[in-house]
């Protein structure tokens, strides 16, 4: 990562690992008004449209460098085809991540039908939760069947398919290592996340969840497995043809990508045998995007102190400065050093603030959409939820608001130039297929952040039209963010229908 010059290192930042009690700093180094500027310019001066082009290209450079060599990113999934939008049908999906299972019934109707494309039509969503992930040996596998039995219980529909010889068609999406054989197989490479059911480790997923719900007398077939980004572009090109790309932004960050097998050096596919049912000249790669950008991007010092005190530093350093999970995280840094130097909150530090990643997302986007003048809204509710003596003074809010929109306008920044690097590279290695008769190229879009931070999407596309705008002279697609809402479920859904088309 680039370190922009800044003021000396955060001199009070050791206050952050002292004991949750209130601090009182008695010396003012600087005044508010002076450190919102600097705020300001450091997290908003890279964000001109030369500048976003300019580390587009590195991030291009860096796309292309790790399609050949990196066992961490740029993985080729075994999705070749993108949906023809003729598959129909019901499918039980599931979507498993590290707090969630969620357990649905996807109806397809087909592209072309005449009100809705496709629909979750029941959903039910239970929580991982600590005794869940301590669950060994098996166990946690029985859990997911009890899942799946209660929610097929409750469709009359899926109860009478359950009567038939026939097993009811299942696609999952697997937020979980693994170690995937094809479509419908995948060895567990692990679980993490404080999960107990060690013993699963090198066992097939398919397998493992088919003998669990056999055991329950659930007559059920695992048929598809993908990961929540390229779930997404299926669920969207199911849709809208022109879906080439889509991203996850919530607290996390990730992209899937559909190119040309010849993109991809030959060691990526291993010793994979090509299925011989379905064309395979592209295949949907899972870019891992989080992990690009740690030469590429310029950081502050609140970057590289939440980088260096990271469980894991230089991991994920774009998912670092743009996801949600980490959004919060630099408002806290900055509003400790406020309080520390410039006298925010008369320079007393609320034990609750001195917890790291206390502030979410939520409250960064409730602050910023409040239009009251006084900000009396954003005034009370974050006195109440982070229990200050007194509440902010209007001022400080405005300070504090004015911090929070020039962390997500870089957030926007950085994430449209990488949408556009990406956008680039399908360009570039684009075939003289169908991808030549389209004027644009639609990106899905799921995650809390993108879909439901205030202006998040509108502002990131009118990002890209500048970008575009400006390199027209070299033909380029105009790029167009779409909703790509439930595409967890939705996109494991139409891996099934597309697995079951070509079985």
């Amino acid at each position: 990562m680039i370190v922009v010059p800044t003021q000396p290192h955060l001199p009070h930042l050791h206050n952050l690992k002292s004991p949750a009690t209130e601090d009182v700093t008695p010396f003012r180094q600087t005044t508010m008004d002076s450190l919102l500027r600097e705020v300001q310019q450091l997290f908003e001066q890279q964000l001109r449209v030369d500048a976003l082009l300019a580390l587009s290209k590195k991030l291009q450079a860096e796309f292309k460098e790790r399609l050949r060599s990196s066992p961490q990113c740029m993985l080729p999934s075994h999705n070749y085809t993108l949906p023809h939008g003729k598959e129909h049908g019901t499918y039980l999906a599931l979507e498993v991540g590290g707090s969630t299972l969620r357990v649905a019934l996807v109806d397809l109707y087909g592209r072309h039908a005449p009100t809705q494309n496709l629909r979750v039509r029941r959903i039910v969503t239970s929580t991982i939760d600590n005794n869940v992930r301590g669950l060994r040996g098996w166990a946690f596998f029985d859990w997911i069947a009890a899942k799946i039995g209660e929610m097929l219980a409750a469709d009359r529909e899926a109860r009478d398919h359950m009567q038939l010889k026939e097993p009811l068609p299942m696609g999952i999406a697997w937020s979980f290592p693994i170690d995937q054989t094809s479509i419908r197989s995948g060895n567990i490479i692990g679980m993490g996340k404080g999960f107990h059911c060690s013993t699963s480790k090198g066992h097939d997923l398919g397998d493992l969840i088919t003998q669990a719900c056999q055991r329950l007398n659930l007559n059920i077939r695992l048929d598809a497995i993908v990961n929540d980004s390229s779930a997404a572009v299926l669920s969207r090109a199911y849709v809208d043809p022109s879906t080439r790309l889509a991203v996850i932004l919530g607290t996390g960050l990730n992209a899937a990508i559909h190119l040309p097998v010849s993109s991809l050096h030959d060691s990526k596919f291993g010793a994979r045998q090509f299925p011989t049912w379905v064309e395979t000249t592209h295949v949907l790669v899972n870019t891992e995007l989080s992990m690009f950008g740690k030469t590429a991007f310029p950081i502050t010092r609140w970057d590289e102190y939440l980088n260096a005190n990271h469980i894991l530093p230089d991991y994920q350093p774009m998912e670092y400065l743009i996801a949600g999970g980490y959004l919060g995280e630099i408002l806290r840094l900055i509003i400790i050093e406020a309080i520390e130097t410039a006298g925010l909150f008369d320079g007393r530090i609320a034990p609750s603030l001195l917890v790291p990643y206390s502030i979410d997302t939520h409250t960064l986007a409730m602050i910023e959409a409040d239009t009251y003048p006084s900000l009396s809204p954003s005034c009370k509710a974050f006195q109440e939820k982070y229990q200050l003596i007194h509440s902010p003074t209007p001022m400080e809010m405005h300070f504090i608001r004015l911090v929070i929109i020039s962390i997500s306008h870089r957030s926007q920044g950085y994430f449209t130039a990488a949408i556009y690097a990406l956008s680039t590279l399908l360009d570039e290695t684009r075939q003289g297929n169908a991808e030549d008769d389209l004027d644009h190229i639609c990106i899905g879009c799921d995650g809390s952040v993108i879909n439901k931070y205030p202006g998040y999407m509108k502002k990131s596309q009118a990002l890209l039209d500048q970008l575009v705008v400006t390199e027209q002279d070299i033909g380029r697609k105009r790029i167009v963010l779409e909703s790509a809402g439930e595409s967890a479920v939705l996109g494991a859904g139409v891996a099934v229908a597309m697995a079951n088309a070509t079985a």
